[in-house]
């Protein structure tokens, strides 16, 4: 059996996680927490980087941090995952959902002003697959509008934009280390901030409403209740485990990046047949080999591609439903425009295997199944 993923597992976790829990700290904001904090200020050149309990909750923190209520609207694609709208949604905000790119699925920058109305307070920018989406046009429309720009970076970490790490580019960065991200931690995350303005409110947020924070940096006496909070402190234990792989993140990119390439290599010539599409890079952007995708015919025929892989026992798998189609998508946003793309393209992706580690001869497997499918 070739999983459609297998998370990260490093040798030095086991030491780090025993060297945690035997240090008699495995709460929030311990030894391995700020050390992980540590290699993704240098990962990204971002100045302030909070490790969170996961992605999602770091979308939570930076909607609240956006200072979104009821009454605003936020710009989005629908072709996500539901966490980018449940962090509008949670604030009592309306998540616009506007069309996507098909060649990177991508938010369409040129589809943006037009959904922006006087209640518009935001964009979210969702950049699929570690692939960025056009940040020079949608952050110079932000400052046109004078509108906050969070980017769900996500499935970021070492991907870039003409040389910025994404995550890094609008007023908030929020990555997820869940399991099926090319970092794990099982569940976790981090939220990158751009303005030091933002970062006591962050510290507040992120501590249960208190100054706990400030009170462990010896700024003042006693820490208490200050402000609205939550639990967004990821155990030190998760942390451990996080830690060697950021130690490794260059190695485990190049890897999958490797096996990247070399599906994009070997799938070439069923693209020039016009039998599959293969992923598009746009220049200027440097991914990180997060997801390799190929798009088929339609769904009929990708339901049938990914029933040939099952019997094979290769697990290929689709991705999102879009959330304007989703009964709270439906409920609580709107969709502004036509659904020219994501809807088409949502039912033509599916997803190969790609993980640390998947060796020559099953990235080999996996592409003469394909070939056979499609003889």
């Amino acid at each position: 059996m070739i999983s459609f993923n297998k998370p990260v597992y490093l040798e030095d976790s086991s030491r780090y996680m025993r060297e945690a829990a035997l240090a008699g700290y495995i709460s929030g904001d311990g030894k391995f927490t700020k050390l992980c904090s540590q290699e993704l200020k240098k990962i990204t050149g971002a100045e302030h980087v909070n490790l969170t309990t996961s992605g999602s909750t770091s979308l939570d923190m930076a909607a609240i941090l956006c200072g979104l209520k009821e009454g605003d609207e936020v710009i989005l694609p629908s072709f996500t995952f539901s966490s980018t709208a449940n962090a509008v949604v949670l604030t009592g905000a309306t998540p616009v959902f506007t069309d996507i790119r098909p060649d990177t699925m991508n938010i369409d920058e040129n589809l943006i002003e037009d959904a922006i109305t006087d209640k518009t307070k935001a964009i979210f920018p969702v950049h699929y697959a570690g692939v960025a989406c056009e940040m020079d046009r949608i952050m110079e429309i932000a400052k046109a509008h004078d509108l906050k720009v969070v980017e769900d970076a996500a499935q970021c970490v070492m991907s870039t934009y003409k040389g910025t790490p994404l995550g890094t580019i609008g007023d908030f960065g929020c990555i997820s280390f869940h399991e099926t991200k090319n970092l794990t931690m099982g569940e976790g995350g981090a939220l990158i901030i751009k303005d030091r303005q933002d970062v006591y409110k962050a510290e507040i947020l992120r501590e249960k409403g208190t100054d706990r924070s400030r009170f462990f940096r010896g700024e003042i006496d006693k820490y208490s209740w200050v402000d609205k909070g939550g639990s967004y402190l990821p155990s030190d234990l998760n942390a451990a485990y996080l830690y060697p792989q950021l130690l490794s993140v260059a190695e485990i990119t190049a890897d999958r990046v490797a096996s990247f390439e070399h599906y994009f290599e070997a799938l070439s010539p069923l693209a020039d047949k016009e039998l599959i599409e293969l992923p598009v890079i746009p220049e200027g952007c440097v991914h990180n080999g997060h997801i390799f995708y190929i798009k088929l015919k339609d769904l009929q025929q990708r339901t049938s591609f990914i029933a040939h892989m099952k019997s094979k026992q290769i697990g290929a798998v689709f991705h999102y439903v879009p959330l304007h189609s989703a009964a709270a998508g439906i409920k609580y946003g709107r969709f502004h425009g036509e659904d020219r793309f994501t809807t088409r393209e949502s039912e033509r992706l599916v997803r190969l295997p790609m993980y640390f580690g998947l060796t020559e001869s099953d990235r080999q497997l996996i592409i003469d199944e394909i070939y056979k499918f499609f003889e």
